[in-house]
């Protein structure tokens, strides 16, 4: 890597892959490059062995059976699954209302959009002031139809983490299935997907340096709501008919490598995103900085932050030699919209148009504090 380049700050985007990830992809690469479903052979059953270990590896992370985890591109097809799968299900038993948030990823909004324009009732829960939902306000909206109830763990440009055990808690004594995305959390907050309650979770590879292209969505079984789904791919009833396709075997392994590796380092890389957090907040301190999200109930790897009333591109601009930060999430930003989360968060104010997100991980190395202070500064 050239050392002229700023310093990454974007890991809820992506993660640089684990070196570690990497050796056992190239394993999986150059040595046991037999296809899983080929079981008549020493290449396939070695293929097979692997993805196996892979599977326990992911499943532990949040305490599932190994054969809950279904492997899927990443964490936007495994939503798309988890949504769109239930419509047959939802037609059939005249369930069709479901809730959600305000603050989800596109990749529930948009099938959740999708839904709604073939009929299915959508209630979108607006967040507090401080980015979470309230679980009563999910609690009093619960009908006999709702059929899905979809919230995030982890919001991708707050860092903000959303109470999940105490929705479960509402949703004890319902029928209607829990789904979570977790892409940003899983592997960074490792209680609350742990929760039995929780039917089905989206989880991606790439935000917990592994490998982009591989994610999965975990099905529980105790509720049946495998039954209810159906597949949005088909053409080899791989994974329990779910999900078709010729599974990837380097891109599972290194995923079940790197979910193993985020559990075994939970700890350390939790310091070291507190080490970074501290340092991120000493490059702000004296300026007139806004933080968006509550604190206390924040993962320390993010900060989404506004300076005075200064456009984000004009913030990205001043740092964009010094580090490299994002205006919200990835797969919006080409788009230059304002964040619908913050949007949602103050929706009287202008913020939407200031915010700037700064996102670390325990690889990246100290921060340029006075550089970025002093960046800031030429602003005001």
């Amino acid at each position: 890597m050239p050392d002229n380049r700023p310093i990454y700050l974007d890991c809820n985007a992506t993660t640089p892959i684990d070196p570690r990830v990497r050796e056992v992809m190239l394993h999986y690469l150059d040595v046991e490059y037999g296809n899983a479903g080929s079981r008549t052979h020493v290449y396939g059953q070695a293929a097979a062995k692997g993805v196996k270990r892979a599977r326990n590896q992911i499943a532990a992370v949040v305490d599932a059976a190994p054969e809950e985890i279904v492997f899927t591109s990443g964490a936007t097809e495994a939503n798309n699954l988890a949504i769109l799968g239930l419509t047959d299900y939802g037609r059939r038993t005249g369930k069709r209302h479901i809730i959600s948030t305000e603050i989800e990823h596109k990749a529930v909004l948009e099938p959740l959009k999708l839904l709604e324009q073939q009929g299915f009732e959508i209630e979108l829960v607006p967040p507090t002031l401080g980015g979470c939902v309230d679980p009563s306000d999910i609690g009093g909206r619960l009908r006999d139809d709702t059929l899905l109830v979809s919230v995030m763990h982890v919001n991708n440009e707050t860092g903000v983490i959303q109470p999940l055990n105490a929705i479960c808690r509402e949703l004890a004594q319902t029928e209607a299935f829990f789904h979570v995305d977790a892409a940003q959390g899983f592997g960074k907050e490792l209680t609350q997907l742990t929760d039995a309650r929780v039917d089905m979770i989206s989880v991606s590879s790439h935000k917990v340096h592994g490998p982009c292209g591989i994610g999965s969505l975990i099905v529980r079984r105790q509720r049946n709501v495998q039954r209810a789904l159906s597949p949005r791919q088909v053409g080899g009833n791989q994974e329990r008919g779910l999900r078709s396709g010729t599974l990837p075997t380097f891109l599972i392994c290194g995923f079940g490598h790197a979910a193993e590796l985020a559990v075994q380092e939970y700890s350390s890389r939790r310091n070291r995103w507190q080490e970074l957090g501290e340092q991120f907040r000493q490059a702000l301190a004296g300026l007139p900085v806004r933080i968006h999200g509550v604190t206390e109930e924040r993962l320390p790897n993010t900060c989404s932050f506004s300076l005075a009333r200064i456009d984000s591109e004009a913030v990205l601009l001043a740092l964009r030699e010094v580090v490299a930060l994002a205006t919200g999430s990835a797969c919006t930003s080409s788009r230059m919209e304002p964040s619908h989360v913050l949007r949602a968060m103050y929706p009287k104010d202008t913020t939407a148009d200031t915010a700037c997100r700064a996102s670390w991980c325990h690889l990246t190395g100290d921060l340029p504090v006075e550089h970025i202070r002093t960046a800031l500064r030429t602003l005001l």
